[in-house]
């Protein structure tokens, strides 16, 4: 199906995805299995026929020619299955890169293989790293990032003081933004500043609640971001040595295109979050039911087959520059 078809079908009034999604996932931590090539058994459950092995018993008056293949047949099919298991015994063991290139990482659901290629795995790794380090409002740059943040937010006023109330106009729940992140991921204030450099609009739009007939307890800007980013993290399995959800199996996919795929896909998360909430037409104590709503319609849109970078997500287009 092409991209542009899908588009014209899922539009943003219909963020659930559910009139015109033609992807039926009803459980989207499981995989189906590839197909593997033909069956030696067919949808009847007997045996395919197989004209070589047939000839192989033409001759009736051969009986010692019979035995003695069986016999060597025998042998080099114990040979090959001991050689094989030998095989995925060291690299399994091994831990290397060398052994991620193999099929014998699976997913927990249906055992299917996961591939790495050496430049996903490298960018995972990056990925990996960002999410160890924790915030720290003690850390010279991490408080030059928040006033980097305030800056894109709003370029014509003045940079507060790193505790002021002027913070919580930007939807930090007290005067010190550090304490809203609780010993969480320094990714999250990552995110919100590629937010307000790559897509100005959006941000600028959500962050002033500019769209849409908006409820008198709205959802705060800065702290909404944060959860974005944890959201994500445990949806995409980052924190597992191999995704094994579906979702996350084609977020690694979406890397070998893209190294920033995670920034950009949390850009297209915080939109689509607050176009729910406008349909929804939610409140603040709404805020986790939307979250979820967000979820599964990113797991929706990311394991659709033309999804080949987050710019061919449907809801990528809502975003503006």
């Amino acid at each position: 199906m092409a991209t542009g078809n899908l588009r014209r079908r899922l539009h943003h009034a219909d963020v659930d995805g559910r009139k015109n999604e033609h992807v039926d996932i009803t459980d989207v931590d499981s995989l189906d299995e590839p197909l593997l090539g033909r069956s030696s058994y067919d949808n009847r459950g007997s045996e395919v026929y197989n004209p070589r092995r047939q000839d192989l018993w033409d001759d009736d008056d051969d009986d010692d020619r019979k035995k003695e293949l069986l016999h060597w047949s025998f042998l080099f099919s114990n040979l090959i299955a001991q050689w094989a298991q030998w095989l995925a015994n060291i690299i399994a063991s091994s831990g290397s890169m060398f052994g991620r290139l193999f099929p014998f990482t699976s997913d927990n659901e249906n055992g299917n293989p996961v591939y790495l290629t050496p430049l996903q795995e490298e960018r995972l790794d990056n990925l990996r790293r960002r999410l160890q380090i924790s915030f720290d409002g003690s850390r010279i740059e991490h408080q030059d990032a928040l006033r980097q943040l305030w800056k894109l937010a709003y370029p014509s006023r003045e940079i507060p003081p790193l505790k002021s109330e002027l913070w919580k106009e930007m939807g930090w729940q007290g005067t010190d933004p550090s304490t809203d992140f609780r010993g969480g991921g320094y990714i999250s204030l990552e995110n919100l500043i590629f937010f307000a450099r790559n897509y100005p609009g959006s941000f600028q739009m959500l962050l002033n609640k500019v769209q849409g007939q908006r409820s008198d307890w709205e959802y705060p800007f800065a702290v909404a971001g944060i959860n974005i980013s944890f959201m994500l993290i445990q949806m995409l399995d980052l924190q597992s040595t191999v995704p094994s959800s579906k979702p996350g199996i084609r977020f690694v996919a979406l890397l070998e295109q893209d190294e920033n795929a995670f920034d950009h896909l949390y850009c297209v998360a915080f939109r689509m979050l607050d176009a729910q909430w406008l349909v929804k037409r939610a409140s603040y104590m709404e805020f986790n039911e939307v979250m979820k709503s967000t979820k599964t319609q990113l797991e929706r849109e990311l394991v659709l087959e033309d999804v080949l970078a987050v710019k061919d997500l449907p809801s990528y287009t809502m975003l503006d520059k």
